[in-house]
């Protein structure tokens, strides 16, 4: 019997090397079709793929991570061949199903059988996307005559589940764009701002509060009104004012991951508006001094220019990078009008619940058309520190409400713009022997010395005006004798 059986599969396997040396593709194609067509006749069985990435940029599929903590919760205790994923946080390790693994899972009676497999491609290939060269699927399997149960009814219960579970056990991520694969790259959001300790005005945050509350209760209303459920955000004031310190803040207050956009790392419009594809909904994405990135106002002006000053830019040669190197830098192409359709173009409506996050040190540096309403839907000015956000840095950094010299300080808070960086850097302990009053007093010498230095400048402005003024009335008058002559 079994030399019958090593003889029919040889012949088999000779039989299939002629088919694919000697028979045409399109033959060969139309005989496998054929085939399959008369074993699926004979075979009750139903099979549904669902593959892990999705579309011609690879997007990770919502149905596949839902099935995947669906299984990893409800079947993966019953399979043979489990996988570990570690995680960080002392938490405890993940357990999947493994590669080629099979389970079983049972729904109102029916028995289904979930298997998890892998594509492996025959050859090897280069690919911008190196987690979607071997992918993953899960094949479900169940009886012809439970078609109807299976699609109507279980899936859709799997795909609840799943995403029940991916939100209890969701943990905030930061990601930011790696300008060699032009993806994102994740890491484990933990910065620990929230609006009770931002340094800021109670009234001015609690306005921020209910703004943030009101945006995500409004998915109906954005539909009515026939806009993308997406709202702006600018932050602009001196350095130290807390602009990065109130963006956590905003993304702990919502449980939002955050996109932090390097500019500067996008080659062109195209590679921002697929980054922007790949953001997911319940995020925040942040570029962060926007004035700084990129040259986005200078680029209006330089299109009026003609050739020759085009020709003029060509010829420079002052680039440290290219004098060494014999090569011209690559800078990124994006211009202020693909920026424009990333914030509130078509694009922009692909996914749900956004915040796109705006910094900036200098806002007269901003072409106008970037922040304007309906852009950057709310501006909000990081000032310099008040009497009210003092009480909060003293209460954060020195468990005080109260004490003598805060008289002293509020005086000097009105008459000094100093940042609350600064203040919070006066009141952390220099020592173990530093008490309360000595990080008081540190502060108070801070403020004096940041009142003095500010009327010392406006001493010295005043003086250069005078001169300027001087040079200016000199000039005048030496115009008019020529005139005379």
């Amino acid at each position: 019997m079994l030399a019958q059986y090593g003889s029919a599969i040889g012949g088999l396997m000779l039989l299939q090397a002629m088919l694919q040396q000697y028979f045409p593709p399109i033959l060969r194609e139309l005989l496998e079709r054929y085939f399959h067509k008369l074993v699926s006749f004979f075979d009750p069985y139903v099979e549904i793929s669902f593959s892990e990435f999705t579309g011609k940029y690879m997007k990770r599929s919502e149905a596949f991570t839902s099935i995947q903590n669906y299984l990893t919760e409800n079947a993966a205790s019953r399979a043979k061949r489990l996988k570990a994923d570690s995680v960080k946080d002392n938490r405890p390790l993940i357990l999947s199903m493994a590669d080629h693994e099979q389970v079983a899972d049972e729904y109102n009676g029916v028995k289904i059988t979930w298997s998890s497999n892998k594509i492996v491609p025959a050859s090897t290939t280069f690919s911008l996307y190196p987690m979607a060269q071997n992918p993953r699927y899960y094949k479900l399997t169940f009886h012809r005559r439970h078609r109807n149960l299976i699609t109507q009814s279980y899936i859709q219960h799997v795909l609840t589940e799943g995403k029940a579970i991916t939100s209890k056990n969701r943990q905030r991520k930061l990601y930011t764009n790696d300008p060699q694969d032009s993806m994102w790259i994740p890491a484990v959001f933990k910065h620990p701002a929230t609006f009770e300790t931002l340094a800021m005005h109670p009234d001015k945050k609690r306005e921020i509060m209910e703004d943030l509350t009101k945006f995500t209760e409004r998915k109906e209303y954005y539909a009515k009104i026939g806009k993308a459920w997406k709202r702006g955000y600018l932050l602009y004031g001196p350095p130290g004012t807390g602009k990065s310190t109130m963006i956590a803040a905003m993304a702990n207050f919502l449980n939002y991951d955050v996109y932090d956009l390097e500019l500067t790392a996008v080659k062109d419009n195209t590679e921002l508006r697929r980054l922007l594809i790949e953001t997911s909904s319940k995020s925040i994405i942040v570029i962060e001094d926007i004035d700084c990135s990129l040259d986005l106002t200078g680029q209006r002006k330089k299109a009026g220019g003609d050739d020759n000053d085009k020709d003029k830019e060509d010829d420079k040669d002052d680039n440290p990078l290219k004098k060494m190197t014999g090569k011209e830098q690559k800078s990124s192409k994006v211009t202020l009008s693909g920026l424009l359709n990333f914030i509130d173009g078509i694009w922009s409506a692909c996914g749900g619940e956004r915040l796109i996050v705006f910094t900036t040190n200098h806002l007269d540096k901003l072409d106008p058309a970037l922040i304007r309403r309906g852009r950057m839907d709310k501006h909000i000015e990081m000032s310099y520190c008040c009497f009210e956000s003092f009480k909060l840095l003293a209460t954060n950094y020195l468990n005080i409400e109260h004490h003598i010299l805060f008289k002293t300080i509020s005086k000097l808070l009105s008459e000094t713009k100093i940042t609350p960086a600064d203040v919070a850097e006066n009141l952390i302990p220099k020592s173990d022997n530093e008490d309360v009053e000595a990080c008081l007093r540190n502060l108070i010498q801070a403020l004096e010395a940041a009142k003095k230095k500010a009327e010392k400048d406006t001493k010295l402005k005043v003086q250069r005006e005078k001169k300027r003024e001087k040079r200016l009335k000199w000039w005048r008058e030496a115009k008019k004798r020529w005139n005379i002559c």
